[in-house]
């Protein structure tokens, strides 16, 4: 796939790389500070690319923008050193940060920060041709912070050389690896059974949250400021992952999978079913995997039917303190555009925001879990949304683990895990 030549390609640029000859921040060519209409060269900050997708999007930029080129800076492709980074600078009010990636996570404590411009009155988007779960999932109180660019949705991969079709219940997966997978381990005769990323890390937090989601559990109440998730709901979710580790349907390697370890035991035949994103599909139909002609893509399985996705995903958004907002607005509007999305997809596997694309019949031919991707978009549960997110993610991670490790009950790490969110959002 186009994809994969890409994202090796991208493997080859440095942490931080400077796309457009011109090297100006807003701070140079900035004018009209706080106005809609100023215009100048600006920055736009994002993670790692691995996709491939930031020379075509610098390029085509800045050949129609010779005087508002964009500097594109590469953070590393760590999650948490990414929010970090935003955060040191958010708090310094520095001018050079014009454009930035929103993870969907963040954008309810940029927001409650004031870091972000309020994407209305002058700076409104029309977003009628988006999916409208991208568009809530950038906005925090009623009010939109954030233009989605790329989404993202659960996916499960299935060895279509061993069950004939896709599980669409956890009892029908589990029932799937009796006597074809060897329990408890990926080393065996025969493949794993099922992971996700159960590292102890923001995935633990994705695939903990689509357990719980699945059951009719929920994490925190609808403002974000107390916790829910104490409940017999949310421990039958999370016993489907602590029970694995019982059972042997999840092997213990999993305990320290990422996205990257899930993908390589998958596309090295030591899984029978693998949860991961839609870029996974690039990197398995390649030269190196083993089931490049071997594997399916459907929606995630639930307890009774198919479950809930965790909405991931990412939006750009304008820092209160660039100097050149009306260049950042239009490069918003610019990462919306359907040459900007059809790009995406066809070079980076990036899901797109546009509606229209998941049914475009060239696209769908080339790319055929679009159907599915748009059904788990569509029902996709977000994270906790709350200006709080640091501290519960880090509360869902620690109790998860240390229930699927044997060290406490489900419904014990529930508590904990309750415990520990309503004294985040008290200030403790």
């Amino acid at each position: 796939m186009r994809g994969k030549g890409a994202a090796a390609l991208a493997g080859l640029l440095g942490t931080v790389l400077v796309l457009t000859a011109c090297g100006g921040g807003s701070s140079d060519g900035g004018s009209d500070a706080g106005d809609a209409s100023a215009k100048g060269p600006f920055t736009f900050v994002t993670g790692k690319d691995n996709s491939g997708t930031m020379p075509y999007i610098a390029d085509e930029w800045n050949k129609a923008h010779p005087d508002e080129k964009v500097t594109i800076k590469q953070q590393s492709d760590s999650a948490d050193q990414q929010l970090s980074d935003l955060q040191q600078h958010f708090q310094s009010k520095d001018k050079n940060y014009d454009v930035v990636t929103v993870d969907v996570v963040w954008t309810a404590e940029f927001a409650a920060k004031g870091w972000l411009v309020p994407l209305k009155d002058d700076y409104a988007l029309d977003q009628a041709a988006l999916l409208p779960a991208t568009v809530d999932a950038a906005t925090y109180n009623g009010t939109q912070y954030a233009a989605p660019y790329a989404s993202d949705g659960g996916l499960l991969y299935y060895r279509k050389d061993l069950v004939k079709k896709a599980p669409t219940t956890w009892d029908e997966l589990i029932a799937a690896c009796d006597g074809k997978t060897t329990k408890g381990t990926i080393k065996g005769s025969k493949p794993g059974c099922y992971a996700g990323q159960l590292a102890k890390y923001e995935g633990l937090t994705v695939n903990a949250a689509e357990a719980i989601n699945a059951t009719g559990g929920t994490i925190v109440s609808e403002d974000g400021k107390s916790a829910t998730v104490d409940s017999a709901q949310a421990t039958t979710g999370l016993d489907f992952l602590v029970n694995g580790f019982k059972d042997g349907y999840i092997p213990k390697e999993a305990l320290g999978f990422k996205e990257t370890e899930s993908l390589n035991a998958f596309s090295a035949g030591q899984l029978m079913f693998m949860r991961n994103w839609p870029y996974a599909a690039a990197i398995l139909s390649g030269e190196s995997s083993k089931v490049a002609d071997k594997y399916g893509i459907a929606p995630l399985p639930g307890p009774d039917g198919h479950g809930a996705s965790s909405l991931g995903g990412h939006s750009v958004a304008i820092s209160q303190y660039s100097d050149t907002k009306g260049s950042a607005l239009e490069f918003l509007k610019f990462m919306q555009s359907e040459e900007v999305q059809r790009n995406d997809l066809t070079v980076g596997t990036l899901a797109p925001v546009l509606s229209s694309l998941y049914t475009d019949e060239a696209l769908v031919k080339e790319f055929t879990y679009l159907p599915d991707l748009l059904k788990s978009i569509e029902s996709a549960v977000p994270r906790p949304v709350t200006p709080f997110y640091p501290a519960v993610t880090q509360a869902i991670q620690t109790n998860a683990y240390a229930a699927m490790q044997g060290d406490t009950t489900s419904a014990e790490a529930l508590k904990n895990m309750a415990a520990a969110i309503n004294s985040a959002a008290a200030g403790g």
